[in-house]
């Protein structure tokens, strides 16, 4: 993986969404062409052999990565997203985050006992958005559930927050906060 060619073409938003957050913005590497095909390229091979039935996007930015390697490995995609944006059962899970409290949805019959997951998102920060959707993840009984993210911020520990069996992984590690 180009790493150089994906760390010069991520976004440093300082105070975003508030004072203090010094926000990594993924969108300017999903916008550049190089970019997504580095990261499309070092998602597939890190997961082709991993038998994943269904791959599992946060809203909004876990989507777009999530999505294509879902078509690579023949997989399908769940979302997980805010409430009321869901049309079938859901169940939910809050949490609160590094700027305040959420929750987020699954469909209830997106998962079963029979698949192994993996839930993508584009940056582990403090963690509380993929704790609740692994937390989620799990209520449905899956057969293995596997973690991967774009970035990670490894200043602010949010690894350090997930069950030990829980295989979290991520592209980029930085230092940062």
């Amino acid at each position: 993986m180009n790493k150089d060619l994906l760390l010069s073409n991520l976004r440093n938003i300082p105070d975003f969404p508030i004072p203090g957050i010094q926000f990594k913005d993924v969108t300017s590497l999903f916008k550049n062409p190089a970019c997504m095909q580095e990261l499309d390229k070092a998602l597939y091979e890190k997961y082709k052999d991993c038998g994943i039935t269904k791959i599992v996007g946060i809203e909004s930015r876990g989507f777009v990565m999530a999505s294509a390697l879902a078509v690579k490995l023949n997989a399908g995609f769940v979302p997980i997203r805010k409430p009321g944006k869901l049309p079938a059962e859901t169940i939910s899970e809050s949490y609160g985050k590094e700027y305040g409290r959420d929750t987020i949805e699954i469909h209830k019959d997106a998962i079963d006992e029979n698949d192994i997951v993996l839930i993508h998102d584009d940056l582990l920060a403090t963690g509380g958005t993929m704790l609740a959707a692994y937390n989620l993840v799990k209520k449905l009984n899956p057969k293995k559930v596997m973690i991967n993210f774009i970035i990670e911020l490894e200043g602010l520990k949010g690894r350090s927050i997930f069950p030990a069996e829980a295989e979290v992984d991520s592209l980029l590690i930085l230092e940062g906060k």
